[in-house]
């Protein structure tokens, strides 16, 4: 099973959101080619981070728990994560969303972006020496700033509670990913890249890393979903 290990992760992390994709009050199975569409574009700029930090030596990965195919030097393993992990947390958006009203109001979410964005950059100028901890806080505020002030995305805040609420599924996911239950972390850091703070034995960078892709997967989502929506609806008036 050890060869698996990092495999079966991401099939668990999937599969029951998958099943519901096609139940008959959620229907989000009509909107795979919209995720599929977002999710590729964002992790092709994920993946090109990962293979960096995994070249630079920030990171490195346990064979041990891997099954052994590496496409630009990472394990398929881990490429998948960027496509299963994603899908986790946009279905979950996507059914909290549909069934409650967790909008914000204008005033608080722009608060909240605004000081998220400041402690973002703060902390990567504090902790500029460490190439982990500083690129993520840097690119995490860069991608608030775009996506609320330039790209006029209204949904941050409503995003940023249904990623706490996802926070448990994380922490089993990435407790698992860092060395919980196993005997090594599948997942290694270098002590001087990041801040040594984790939550079991997850890295707190990896929640801020892990924030900044979902809301790029939640925006580009509603994009393709918003396409998607205006193409289905003609074709329902024509039949």
């Amino acid at each position: 099973m050890l060869p698996y290990t990092y495999l079966l992760i991401d099939f668990f992390t999937i599969i029951i959101c998958f099943i519901f994709s096609f139940h008959h009050k959620i229907k989000f199975s009509r909107h795979f080619g919209a995720f599929m569409k977002a999710s590729a574009l964002v992790a092709v700029v994920f993946i090109i981070w990962d293979a960096w930090f995994t070249k630079t030596g920030v990171w490195w990965f346990n064979d041990r728990y891997l099954i052994g195919l590496r496409l630009f030097g990472l394990p398929v393993e881990e490429i998948l994560f960027f496509f299963c992990i994603p899908f986790a947390c946009v279905f979950t958006y996507f059914c909290l969303d549909k069934f409650f009203k967790l909008d914000w109001k204008p005033v608080p979410e722009k608060i909240f972006v605004s000081v998220c964005l400041l402690l973002a950059i703060a902390g990567g100028i504090w902790f500029r020496d460490m190439i982990y901890t500083s690129v993520t806080l840097f690119t995490t505020a860069a991608t608030l700033f775009v996506l609320h002030f330039i790209l006029k995305a209204e949904w941050i805040g409503k995003a940023s509670f249904i990623y706490l609420v996802l926070m448990p599924g994380f922490l089993a996911v990435n407790g698992i990913l860092t060395g919980t239950g196993l005997e090594s972390p599948i997942v290694n850091y270098n002590p001087g890249d990041f801040l040594g703070i984790r939550m079991l034995t997850i890295p707190v960078e990896d929640t801020v890393y892990g924030y900044e892709m979902i809301l790029w997967n939640i925006y580009l989502f509603r994009k393709f979903k918003k396409e998607d929506d205006k193409e289905i609806v003609p074709a329902i008036a024509e039949a």
